[in-house]
């Protein structure tokens, strides 16, 4: 089981680090309506101004009336629990609260950190307004409820705080105040807010994109109940995390309708639990009690019901009954989960690392709700991240066997996969823009020696999650007969040197050698396709690394012939690794598959990695060979033959600048349009582009893009193709047809052969595949934003 929390330990770590909330006192700092923080530093630690406040009930008192008030009650703490004159305080009615505030001389800007309150509520500070959610009033008739957080400056140049807080409820089965009010310095609470505002819409946008990232599994795939579930989970308790809580949705729309927000706020609780049973009873039905899960499965949709046709009143008053029913099913799916394990069912270790997360994660949900603040912010978040990862792994290992058995099938089920897999790693290319763009951005951002290491995993993760995804697209492309071959110029000599020198960093870590032998007479410029080729060479020279853990990997370059039209070589990779015995040599080259299942289990890998080198080089006409012995190392080698370029008066010597500090405002005055439609794309590309001195103008889709268009000042068209309203296709096609030759280039998560027959007679001059990376980027971009480029090349 140790294995199954591994990821669980590097994303709480992570999360502790990005997200933790900022630290408060939250002792009873109030006594008889005085708060004296004189002797605080609010700069450091903000306050909860908890504790005794003067209370009048039945009243909305303005500032000037609040003088006489002579009871006090505990603040925060909701009316359903407040006794006043020995009469037990209704939900529903109305109040004032006040309170004066001593602050220490000499502060900082300071700021108050206000929650919701149930349902409404008016501030006055020093007699003034100083916020409001909602109207607060004395007549259900009049008064209007509204949800909203929020942190705002106090006015300077005061040592004393007058603050009255009327609140007024109709509406919820809770009313008056539950959660403390902070004060703090400006700076610190506000940054709080953003973080948090932050973390809640970077955790909904994960949960919703990979929801619907598997309806798209449940679409495309055999159409599997426990897909289809989990990604409708997924999606509705989204929601809860903006939607409830701190209520980041609300920060955003302020003006949503009340109403229609509780509703969605108790909907996507009472649903999401209704769905997760679902999901569980269709992962592993031949452990579900089908008579108690049935009857679990009606209560919870009646449940769900409720906050559609009922009154607010009514559906708010069963959240307590509600919370019991929800920890009776993750009991009842904690016991599932732990059958399934014991009969080794796929995946059931995963599931029982992942609901046990989810208790934790509700434990401290529900403890918070019934008024035990717990400092749980990166707790949660790390939790719930923890929790989805995992029940994603669940899944993938169901897809993975289904995908295995549908393997078996007849020729026609086998294309259908292949197809399968194209549009999935096509559509994976797409977010992974957005985290190795990030990622470099992150780490152009100076970070701290603990915080770099990390993003380097990250970006190394990321890199091999695109190699793998790259490999799947690959090979079936190839199964489906699609892939197809450039016959450009070429220069053999400079690829391997940026194989090796991409290497470097693995080889050192490992504590081997890479050597490059090439030879003594520099090899000519050829015609080829210079992405297979050094695609070849690095599954090659990858897989001798990632095999060999003590000696050496060697590169070696033959020149067997060479005439006037073309030169043959032969290259080998040589390395002293563990070696492939007689038996299974021939083995390794089939897809999905390595020498034995240990192998698999020490060293990782798809195993796609041989299979798509030794078909690439069959489809050019070379043969990939192998010569090894166990435990002394492997030799693989092929000969190639490459037509000569026609062009031999070209330097083969790589003339390409390396990006790097010196090189960051060197596209200083020069004017991008940058032609995306989507936000995180947008902002990888134009925070590089802005870094290196570039001017960005965004245009969301082709026909804005034509209305922004200034061929005065723009030198440079960056275009996705896939957009709404106008694609990129049809927008480089309209710009050229009026006479205008500023230079396009394609940003696409498409490999060029997909598109080059869409692309071709439409002008656009280059491409730059997504994910991007940053020095591919600024060189495309540096090159053709030059004054003297102008026309299109041959792609």
């Amino acid at each position: 089981m140790f294995k199954y929390f591994v990821p669980l330990v590097f994303i709480a770590i992570g999360s502790f680090i990005c997200l933790e909330a900022v630290a408060f006192d939250k002792g009873d700092i109030a006594k008889k309506g005085i708060a004296d923080l004189r002797d605080r530093n609010l700069q450091e630690k903000p306050v909860a101004l908890n504790g005794e406040w003067a209370f009048a009930w039945k009243k909305l008192l303005s500032p000037a009336a609040t003088a006489g008030i002579t009871t006090y009650t505990e603040f925060p703490k909701l009316w359903n629990g407040i006794t006043v004159d020995g009469r037990q305080l209704l939900p529903q009615g109305y109040a004032t609260y006040q309170l004066t505030v001593l602050l220490p001389k000499n502060n900082s800007p300071l700021a108050l950190f206000i929650p919701e309150f149930y349902s409404s509520y008016r501030l006055y500070v020093n007699g003034k307004i100083f916020a409001n959610n909602g109207v607060p009033d004395t007549s259900k008739k009049n008064y209007t409820p509204q949800w909203l957080t929020s942190t705002l400056a106090l006015p300077g140049n005061s040592d004393t705080l007058q603050l009255v807080l009327q609140i007024a409820n109709y509406s919820h089965a809770k009313g008056g105040p539950k959660k403390s009010i902070l004060i703090g310095d400006n700076a610190l609470l506000q940054s709080d807010r953003e973080r948090w505002i932050a973390g809640d819409f970077l955790l909904t946008g994960c949960l919703f994109m990979g929801g619907l990232f598997f309806f798209g599994l449940y679409l495309f795939g055999k159409h599997d109940k426990a897909m289809l579930f989990f990604s409708l989970f997924s999606m509705v308790y989204s929601y809860r995390i903006v939607g409830s809580s701190f209520y980041a949705f609300h920060s955003v729309f302020p003006g949503l309708n009340w109403q229609l927000t509780l509703r969605l706020e108790y909907f996507s609780l009472f649903s999401s639990v209704f769905l997760f049973v679902q999901y569980v009873r269709q992962l592993y039905p031949r452990d579900v009690y089908k008579p108690l899960a049935k009857l679990i499965s009606i209560i919870c949709l009646l449940v769900t019901v409720a906050p559609v046709v009922t009154p607010t009143l009514l559906f708010t008053q069963i959240i307590n009954p509600f919370l019991f029913l929800m920890f009776f099913c993750i009991g009842y799916v904690v016991w599932i989960f732990i059958t399934a394990y014991l009969k080794r069912r796929s995946g059931a270790g995963y599931a029982l690392a992942s609901i046990a997360v989810l208790m934790l994660v509700f434990l401290i949900i529900n403890l918070r709700y019934f008024g035990y603040e717990i400092s749980s912010r990166a707790i949660v978040f790390a939790g719930y991240v923890a929790f989805f990862f995992l029940q994603s792994l669940i899944l993938s290992f169901r897809f993975a066997w289904s995908f295995q058995q549908a393997k078996k099938q007849a020729e026609q089920g086998s294309k259908s996969k292949s197809e399968f897999l194209s549009t999935m790693s096509h559509e994976i290319r797409t977010p992974l823009n957005s985290v190795i763009g990030m990622s470099h951005l992150m780490l152009k951002n100076n970070p701290r020696k603990d915080q770099k290491e990390q993003l380097d995993v990250l970006l190394f993760s990321a890199g091999n999650l695109l190699s793998i995804v790259n490999n799947i697209l690959d090979y079936s492309k190839i199964e489906a007969g699609k892939i197809s071959f450039e016959m450009i110029e070429m220069d053999i000599e400079h690829i391997l040197h940026n194989i090796v020198s991409g290497s470097k960093n693995i080889v050192e870590e490992k504590g081997i050698l890479l050597k490059l032998k090439t030879p003594e007479t520099r090899l000519p410029m050829v015609a080829g396709d210079p992405t297979r080729f050094a695609q070849v060479i690095s599954n090659l020279v990858g897989n001798a690394i990632k095999f060999t853990e003590e000696g050496e990997v060697s590169v070696e370059v033959v020149l067997d012939k060479q005439t006037e039209d073309n030169i043959s070589l032969t290259f080998k990779i040589k390395d002293t690794g563990i070696g492939i015995s007689k038996v299974k040599q021939q083995l390794i080259f089939e897809q999905f598959t390595q020498a034995d299942s240990s192998t698999s289990r020490s060293f990782g890998g798809t195993g796609l990695g041989l299979a798509i080198s030794k078909k690439i080089l069959e489809l050019q006409g070379a043969i990939l060979h192998l010569e090894s012995e166990p435990g002394k190392g492997s030799v693989f080698y092929f000969t190639q033959t490459f037509p000569l370029s026609k062009n031999p008066g070209n330097n083969p010597v790589n003339t390409h600048k390396q990006l790097g500090k010196n090189n960051e405002m060197s596209l200083a005055g020069i004017e991008v349009l940058l032609v995306e439609d989507n936000p995180i794309n947008i902002l990888v590309a134009k925070s590089f582009l802005e870094s290196w001195g570039a001017i960005i103008e965004v245009a969301k889709n082709g026909q804005e893009a034509l209305d922004r268009l200034d061929i005065e000042r723009h030198r440079i068209i960056l275009m996705d193709l896939h957009m709404p309203v106008m694609d990129g296709f049809e927008a480089a096609r309209k710009i050229r047809e009026k006479g205008i030759t500023i230079p396009i280039i394609a940003l696409t998560a498409s490999m060029p052969g997909e598109v080059a027959k869409e692309i071709k007679g439409l002008g656009i001059d280059g491409m730059v595949l997504k994910p991007f990376v940053p020095d591919e980027l600024y060189k495309t971009v540096l090159k053709f934003s030059s004054p003297h480029v102008t026309g299109t090349v041959e792609l």
